[in-house]
């Protein structure tokens, strides 16, 4: 019996490991779209400029909590890709055409790609998408906020 389970302790281990191999070798090979249909992708000037034209621009954080202790952009709300829904955006975006960003950690995140078209699947129009995430504006030098 002890056997039995050993072997069956082994098989389990091992199938977890080659899970983990693998899913970890598929994250880290993910490079997000050029494009997300339906919104507007920006760059870290955009995103500048965009503020200071509009008053009302939500920003919008779409990392885990964990990222964004690391620091975050000024001004953004926090509110993950698997929090984002209909009934989450509503309290944070005054109307669906309320200029609204949505960015993560950068080019290899899907987190912000995903929170975008869940946004324009509720009817959100005004949509603009910072591919290149916390990871640009990082680079760049620009005020991070922890």
């Amino acid at each position: 019996m002890t056997q039995v389970i050993s072997i069956q302790f082994i098989k389990t281990t091992f199938f977890l490991c080659l899970l983990f191999i693998f899913n970890s070798s598929i994250a880290e090979d993910y490079i997000s779209p050029d494009g997300i249909k339906g919104s507007t992708k920006i760059d870290a000037e955009t995103l500048i400029k965009l503020a200071q034209d509009h008053y009302d621009l939500v920003i919008i954080d779409s990392r885990i909590k964990s990222d964004r202790r690391q620091g975050f952009i000024a001004g953004s709300i926090s509110l993950s890709d698997t929090d984002t829904n209909c009934a989450t955006l509503l309290p944070i975006i005054d109307n669906k055409t309320t200029p609204t960003v949505f960015y993560c950690n950068g080019p290899k995140c899907r987190r912000s790609d995903r929170a975008v078209v869940k946004a324009k699947k509720c009817g959100y129009k005004n949509l603009y998408w910072f591919r290149g995430g916390f990871e640009e504006w990082k680079d760049k030098s620009y005020l991070i906020s922890k």
